[in-house]
């Protein structure tokens, strides 16, 4: 992924960490970690490093992912990729065979706490982004249309060559139930494929 999209769906990430605490850490901070720099971590934070990694690119290359992107990409091209990452977090949070409002808000609470417990192991540059995340609730408030407008400003104040996410919020509106159909072809693929994935790294 390219470092200017550091900060996508960390919802999806935290999920497909299987409950796994070092698992977590290394896929919550692996947009973080260059190069040779992830054999600093313990074990099975390299193993989160590695799944996250491998999410990514199942992600990315996924036939549903391919046709939501096409909403975006006449107006954003190769950034589509990321705009997806984005919203597919949006779903997630809003995929009731998962989560309901008071599940979603103590999952999100526990990642949270976790993360807290082992700070001494997160990057810096993850750290100073976390005390945004943690305070504005990003991992609940990407329930809302309101948290994926955030989301998507974010997005695009850190690219490097397009500032304009009113059009793209404004096109996940107008798209939101193919969109959503799209993350529902999407979401079984991507949990089986993590979930062995996981399965392969950590036993």
């Amino acid at each position: 992924m390219n470092c200017s999209f550091v900060g996508m769906n960390y919802l999806g990430h935290a999920y497909l960490s299987f409950n796994s605490p070092q698992i977590l850490v290394g896929n919550m901070i692996s947009d973080f970690i260059k190069g040779r720099d992830q054999f600093m971590f313990s074990g099975n934070i390299q193993k989160g490093i590695a799944l996250h990694r491998h999410i990514d690119e199942f992600t990315d290359t996924h036939p549903a992912t391919k046709k939501a992107m096409e909403v975006f990409r006449p107006y954003y091209r190769l950034y589509s990729a990321p705009i997806m990452d984005v919203l597919y977090d949006h779903f997630l949070a809003n995929d009731k065979d998962l989560f309901d409002d008071k599940s979603l808000k103590k999952f999100s609470a526990g990642i949270y706490q976790h993360l807290e417990n082992n700070s001494t192991q997160l990057p810096n540059r993850f750290l100073q982004m976390f005390t945004y995340m943690k305070t504005d609730d990003w991992l609940y408030n990407y329930r809302y249309a309101e948290g994926m407008q955030r989301s998507l400003y974010g997005l695009f104040r850190r690219a490097s060559f397009i500032k304009d996410s009113d059009t793209a919020f404004q096109l996940f509106l107008d798209n939101h139930d193919f969109l959503n159909e799209c993350y529902q072809d999407f979401f079984p693929d991507v949990k089986q494929f993590a979930k062995q994935k996981f399965d392969e790294l950590v036993l």
